[in-house]
């Protein structure tokens, strides 16, 4: 992997190393096709299309950036350098096609990579600094795959963001009137209130933003090099959707990926609470985020293929059709996975279906070399 402008994850061993990591599944015949899986920073080592993709005869692999575990301090750019380790290393052992799927939070990331890797035009992150993905080796990938995604992290973590936080030291003070947990606001919730909701959503995230530029700021005028620094954000599972499935309708029960919304919009291991102020800019800031997957998707002009999750209760049938919606050519596909959980969890006839239609899909447009 490329150096980071700055020391960005905590394992020493892994920055000295100089290697992000993958797991590679081969095909019992050789395959000159590769498809790689990625996220900015889930453990995809293990992904449960690795195996079912190398017995269809496809060499597969699991790839993980170099914030493995540990989005505190990602930089998107660094994760568009690490996709570009990896499609360089496979090109450089012989294979001739590769597929580039973006499961779940990774959706946003593939369009970036390609978007930057057929026409590059991102030279900073948004505070400013390296990476200049003008002149990074992102070697374009044959085909993309967008597998029960969402349009990028900014954007979902927007969505996602509790408006009725009033103080961000103290996630128990409430504003009542725009609190989605509040039996008096509903579920269901009122086309009245949702509208107001998403409009202080934005408003909180923009709050965050101005408060990271000034800290930025105020330590560009420190003479010690200190550059960057920690926040918590609470409140960042709190999604109308969550509890009200006639919004964004679908097959889906009400709750989220970690249990019930209002335990899990304060959980410490969910998403995004725990940042850095860099990484607020690159990874979360709506306004400022480089990872917008549908500007970026139509950029693109690989053949394109999006399947999402009727049952998915993390990204929504609507983050499938701004993706698709973007592709500005017709060699583009939308395909529904009936019942589909966001990580077929419990689901192997799903798994094996997902996988067949991936394979199908790849012969058809080509890219079975």
């Amino acid at each position: 992997m490329a150096a980071g402008a700055g020391i960005d994850i905590y394992s020493g061993v892994a920055r000295m190393a100089g290697k992000v990591w993958g797991s590679l599944h081969r095909a019992a015949e050789p395959s000159r096709t590769a498809v790689v899986v990625v996220h900015p920073s889930s453990n995809f080592l293990g992904h449960y299309l690795l195996g079912p993709l190398a017995e269809r005869g496809v060499d597969a692999v699991g790839l993980n950036t170099r914030y493995i575990g540990n989005d505190s301090a990602l930089i998107m750019e660094n994760c568009v350098l690490d996709v570009g380790a990896a499609i360089g290393f496979l090109r450089e052992r012989g294979y001739e096609k590769v597929v580039l799927i973006g499961n779940s939070g990774g959706g946003g990331l593939t369009a970036f990579y390609q978007s930057q890797a057929e026409s590059p035009t991102v030279r900073a992150t948004p505070a400013g600094d390296p990476p200049d993905l003008t002149k990074a080796a992102l070697p374009p990938v044959d085909g993309l795959v967008s597998l029960m995604a969402h349009p990028g992290r900014a954007i979902v973590y927007t969505e996602w963001l509790d408006p009725a936080i009033v103080d961000e030291h103290d996630p128990l003070r409430r504003d009542a009137e725009l609190d989605m947990f509040d039996p008096r606001n509903g579920p269901p919730y009122s086309p009245e209130f949702v509208e107001r909701y998403r409009a202080a959503q934005l408003a909180r995230s923009r709050r965050i933003t101005a408060w990271v530029r000034e800290q930025l700021a105020a330590l560009d005028k420190r003479d010690d090099g200190l550059r960057d620094l920690p926040f918590l954000v609470h409140g960042t599972v709190a999604d109308p959707r969550f509890l009200d499935t006639a919004l964004d309708a679908s097959d889906r029960t009400p709750g989220t990926l970690w249990g019930p919304a209002v335990t899990s919009n304060l959980l410490p291991a969910t998403l995004g609470h725990h940042t850095s102020l860099r990484s607020w800019l690159s990874q979360w800031s709506v306004d400022d985020s480089n990872c917008d997957g549908p500007r970026h998707i139509a950029r693109t002009n690989v053949p394109t293929l999006v399947m999402y999750g009727t049952a998915d209760q993390v990204c929504f049938p609507s983050h499938a059709r701004s993706m698709y919606d973007a592709i500005p050519h017709d060699d583009r596909k939308l395909v529904p996975v009936e019942g589909g959980n966001h990580y077929l969890q419990g689901q192997p006839d799903l798994i094996a279906h997902v996988a067949d239609t991936l394979v199908g899909w790849i012969e058809a447009k080509g890219l079975r070399a």
